[in-house]
């Protein structure tokens, strides 16, 4: 009690002026239209300011659910793009089918471990054996290329990640269609190497570098990043550098390409090697 009273008297004349204010502000708004109008609208404005913040504030602490809701819905988008259009020509399936073979699947995961700072790096997904996870299926980051599953566990998977000495890729120009081999030379995990690409071929800075339809890991088409410079390494080709479009310091969520007829397609050309 005593605390207040200490407190009543030491700010005596702020609170009568706050009250005398509210007061004139009350007289001022309730006798005259205007005033009452212009009062009104701010209340309102800060009310709609403050609803505005709470409501930011709420998106941003749901981020991580939607994040995973948004994930969910890619992948099932991807499986039903696949199964109508499994990327076949039309002309080599026979008629008597009444349901064409889909190619590839597509599963979410979570990436709960990764490292860019080695020369052999690695990440680990959330899913494994039991999810339908399985060695050599491709990872992707947002439709460009992350790494290839190389271990699985009951539920965890580790993939080889595009930053390792070891990851080797067919890669094309996308506005010429000239293919060659994309690795890392283990210097910037923001940089690639495309090898292999005749000096009389015509491309420029900027232009995309993708999958090609050679690999039975990854789909024809996947984005891999852009030419950044090149130079010519001696002999009849290009070395090629290429400004990775995933960012892997921040790789979070992805997904996980099974391609279904591989095993078929691997065999076949066993008989022929």
């Amino acid at each position: 009690m005593r605390n207040l009273l200490n407190f009543l008297a030491k700010y005596n004349h702020i609170i009568i002026f706050l009250i005398l204010e509210g007061i004139a502000i009350f007289l001022l708004s309730t006798g005259n239209s205007y005033h009452n109008t212009r009062i009104l609208k701010g209340i309102r404005s800060i009310t709609q300011g403050i609803e505005q913040r709470v409501s930011n504030t709420r998106s941003y602490f749901h981020l991580r659910e939607s994040s995973q809701s948004l994930a969910r819905e890619n992948i099932s988008l991807h499986n039903r793009i696949e199964r109508i259009n499994p990327g076949e020509d039309l002309v080599f399936f026979s008629v008597l089918d009444t349901i064409r073979q889909q190619q590839y699947v597509y599963s979410s995961a979570l990436v709960v471990n990764n490292s860019i700072n080695k020369q052999k790096n690695f990440f680990t997904l959330n899913k494994g054996r039991k999810q339908g996870l399985s060695v050599d299926m491709a990872v992707i980051s947002e439709n460009s290329i992350a790494g290839v599953i190389v271990g699985c566990s009951d539920n965890y998977s580790v993939a080889m990640s595009v930053l390792n000495l070891d990851f080797r890729l067919s890669a094309r120009i996308k506005s010429n269609g000239y293919f060659g081999s994309m690795s890392w030379d283990g210097n910037d995990y923001r940089q690639a190497v495309l090898s292999e690409i005749p000096q009389h071929v015509t491309f420029g800075i900027g232009d995309t570098i993708e999958t090609t339809s050679y690999s039975t890991v990854f789909p024809e088409g996947i984005i891999i990043g852009t030419i950044s410079s090149f130079e010519k390494s001696g002999g009849d080709f290009y070395k090629i550098k290429i400004s990775l479009a995933t960012e892997f310091k921040k790789l979070r969520y992805v997904s996980v390409i099974g391609n279904m007829k591989k095993k078929e397609q691997l065999e076949l050309e066993k008989q022929f090697q």
